[in-house]
């Protein structure tokens, strides 16, 4: 044969074997698999290989035969980011919707309750108490307008506005029970002064003071609180992974398809530490979210507990009563002190005199009879207030529920993703798993809980000197929210505006809880019952009625003007 020929056909073959890869058997494996898998995530298969290439040109999976390409690599990193965030989004899904949809549930029972307890006291303190209530309601209308300004959050000054109610509200009781003389403004301011020094209305302000107090606070933080974890929730599910996440994430997720295994799923150890480092921040939330959620639920049963609504509307009326009962009961000892301090007033015209006496004060002022109740509009919106209260307490027994399922929540946010059947093996295959380079057991420890303790993660390199500025800034929100939950149980005012682990200084810290007590009595004394010479024999009748009771009542109007005013 000759040479030349021989060489010709000896050098295709040569350049046939040079062609194939070193160390590779004769037959590259196919990359079908892969392409099918790949195909079926949305992505071009232009670029990927029908089999197996060398894989010098990855940046994150190991370096040996691959189906991927450079920008398969980069595709499957960025998809691996966004399956990341998408779960971490479906995994805080339960704790978001509880505070969204409690918060909501929750304010919108309270508004309601509010409205009917208002419209009913309207009802029967103009049924009551006709035009004497009616000419002195912008008293109240401020008031209200005040009590809805505090619920909401507002800077009001509890001890100051309800100062301010209760001087006006005797200002306009001291000229009814003296229209012989008149009154000039600084003759009234003079009078407002003596308030707190004479104490016209009796004992009834303090009576109520704890418990009205307490019921106003604790609505307005606990709906402040259900607000502040929703928006925590709603931030921390928003997660921007690092770098260095990235990397740990696409080799965990999607090295498998590079290494023509797209079946293969990770070992949920192998997880555990990926998403131990990937969340390593979150978890350092769990300590603060536990305390907020304990304190929460210490509101909770301020709010579930001493409030029932069945004794809301009887006892209030009487409450009233005794309270104007009071300041006639009281009217010379009153008038001659503020004579003697303001001086002596000036004589009204004969005609008022005339006129004002028998018409607004002359007679004694009958308290409310319950069994006058009306039975049409007033009863309708009484029967509703009760339902619309019971609901409200379910409500609240519901939220006390769902919050302590959330506790935990944070550190628990590795555990519950890698239980997912779609990102992991499962916990009963740790043998054909993918470890990050193979199918097969996955060997390193698994990591605890938090930053610090990710030093020396083998998966997710983590700067542990750098804690996360947007989740610290989470961590303080729920310290002082928990403060404020605190005082709140304990009964003393927040000022949510400041934000200062004590409690505000607005004067109402223990003073704020006669400020809600005030609350109630204005709105008891605006209403001045008409005149009835039958009426000293059923205010005898009417005081020996419980004052827990009463005072029971009061604090469930107060829920309610709080949920109004939100």
């Amino acid at each position: 044969m000759p040479s030349s020929w021989i060489g010709a056909v000896i050098l295709p073959f040569t350049g046939l074997l040079l062609s194939l890869p070193a160390g590779a058997d004769v037959k590259a494996r196919s990359c079908s698999e892969v392409r099918q898998a790949y195909g079926a995530k949305g992505f071009s298969l232009a670029d990927i290989p029908y089999q197996e290439i060398a894989g010098e040109h990855l940046r994150i999976c190991p370096q040996e035969y691959t189906c991927c390409t450079t920008e398969m690599e980069d595709k499957l990193s960025q998809q691996s980011k966004l399956e990341f965030e998408n779960l971490v989004e479906e995994t805080s899904h339960f704790v978001r919707t509880t505070f969204v949809s409690r918060h909501k549930k929750f304010d919108e029972f309270f508004r309601e309750l509010l409205e009917n307890a208002e419209k009913s006291l309207n009802d029967m303190f103009v049924r009551t108490y006709g035009m004497l209530y009616m000419q002195n309601s912008e008293v109240f209308q401020d008031l209200f307008t005040e009590l809805k300004r505090y619920y909401t959050g507002g800077n009001v000054n509890l001890e100051e506005m309800l100062n301010d109610f209760w001087a006006r509200l005797l200002e306009r009781m001291f000229q009814l029970i003296n229209p012989q003389y008149h009154f000039s403004e600084d003759y009234l301011e003079c009078v407002s002064k003596y308030t707190d020094q004479l104490k016209p209305f009796g004992d009834v302000p303090r009576k109520l003071k704890v418990q009205v107090t307490r019921a106003f606070i604790a609505a307005r933080t606990f709906v402040q609180g259900l607000t502040v974890g929703r928006e925590v929730a709603n931030r921390v599910s928003k997660v921007s992974p690092t770098p260095g996440c990235i990397r740990a994430l696409m080799k965990m997720l999607y090295c498998p398809y590079c290494r023509g295994l797209p079946s293969v799923k990770p070992c949920n150890n192998y997880c555990l530490n990926v998403m131990k480092g990937c969340l390593a921040n979150q978890a350092d939330l769990d300590t603060e979210w536990n305390l907020f959620i304990d304190a929460m639920l210490l509101v909770a049963e301020r709010l579930e507990g001493p409030f029932n609504i069945e004794s809301v509307m009887d006892p209030i009326d009487v409450k009233i009563s005794e309270a104007i009962m009071n300041m006639q009961e009281n009217s010379i000892q009153v008038s001659a002190k503020v004579f003697q301090g303001c001086g002596q007033p000036k004589p009204a015209p004969a005609l008022r005199s005339a006129r004002s006496v028998p018409e607004n004060f002359n007679t004694r002022f009958r308290p409310y009879n319950p069994e006058e109740r009306p039975t049409t509009a007033a009863g309708t919106s009484l029967d509703r207030l009760r339902i619309v209260w019971r609901t409200m307490q379910h409500s609240v027994t519901d939220i006390k529920e769902k919050l302590k399922l959330s506790k935990k929540v944070w550190s628990a946010f590795p555990y519950t993703i890698c239980k997912d059947e779609r990102v992991t093996a499962g916990t009963s295959n740790q043998e054909e798993c993918w470890n990050g380079h193979s199918k097969a057991r996955y060997l390193p420890e698994i990591m605890n809980d938090g930053l610090t303790n990710q030093i020396n993660n083998p998966e997710v390199e983590v700067d542990i000197t750098r804690p996360d500025t947007f989740i610290r800034q989470q961590i303080m929100a729920l310290r002082v929210m928990t403060n404020k939950l605190k005082n709140a149980y304990n009964g003393n005012d927040v000022n949510f505006q400041d934000t200062s682990d004590e409690s505000s200084g607005s004067g109402s810290g223990s003073g704020c809880m006669d400020d809600v007590c005030p609350t109630e009595f204005e709105f008891v004394t605006t209403e001045a019952p008409a005149a009835d010479p039958d009426r000293r024999e059923v205010d005898s009748s009417a005081a020996p009625l419980s004052h827990s009771l009463l005072s029971g009542a009061l604090i469930c109007l107060v829920l309610a003007l709080q949920r109004l005013c939100r």
